[in-house]
């Protein structure tokens, strides 16, 4: 069993930065292949960022290309999101994700770990 825990959200006016992370436990971190997802409300939820366990590839929403970056850090069990000149349609929550094995996954289904969510609002 694998258990995520977000951290970092909060009020943030657009175009500053904020940074989100994510603590696994429960299993080696280095096994695992992590996402980031958001949920805007009345919307679903949406594929944001994801990257590998070996050696950090990445891949991202086109929503969020260049002005968001995964990025982990396996001594310290932790992903991160990134997040500069974010933008009032960042605004939901941000869930961390967590799939056994290597490869970078864009899927829900793929994910069989989930954190609690962790809110961003992004002010105009």
């Amino acid at each position: 069993q694998v258990q995520l825990v977000e951290s970092g959200g909060g009020l943030v006016q657009a175009g500053d930065s904020l940074r989100l992370s994510c603590v696994a436990s429960g299993r080696t971190f280095s096994s695992l292949a992590m996402g980031w997802f958001r949920q805007a409300p009345g919307k679903e939820r949406e594929f944001i960022a994801a990257i590998n366990c070996y050696n950090g590839i990445t891949t991202h929403a086109d929503s969020v290309k260049g002005r968001f970056t995964i990025f982990r850090d396996n001594a310290k069990n932790t992903v991160y999101l990134q997040m500069n000149s974010p933008k009032p349609d960042d605004t939901a929550v941000y869930y961390c994700a967590a799939a056994a094995g290597s490869y970078i996954r864009t899927r829900e289904y793929e994910y069989a770990y989930w954190g609690q969510g962790t809110q961003v609002t992004v002010s105009s």
